[in-house]
């Protein structure tokens, strides 16, 4: 089922025994031009196009400051609480 399938070996291509074409490179043409219609921007569109880029930098500012900030309280939590902690412990021994 999965084991290659080999041409037989008649109807094989034969090599040719003629040598090789000299090669002989084509004179180079200029690039045809584009059939596609160039990008313009009109005021209005690249006012768009100014306004979502804004808008993208804004979003992702705001989520990475908030992000940020999380790891932020978090940190001051666990080191408020550790403080506690060890002053609970500190008072225990000492009685």
């Amino acid at each position: 089922m999965l084991t290659p399938k080999y041409p037989r070996p008649d109807t094989a291509p034969t090599p040719s025994t003629t040598p090789p074409a000299v090669y002989t490179p084509a004179p180079v043409a200029s690039a045809p031009a584009s059939n596609r219609p160039a990008v313009q921007l009109t005021p209005g569109s690249a006012l768009a196009l100014v306004a979502g880029g804004s808008a993208a930098v804004l979003v992702v500012g705001a989520v990475l400051v908030s992000m940020l900030l999380a790891v932020a309280i978090t940190a001051a939590s666990v080191a408020v609480c550790a403080v506690v902690i060890r002053s609970i412990l500190l008072k225990g021994n000492k009685a």
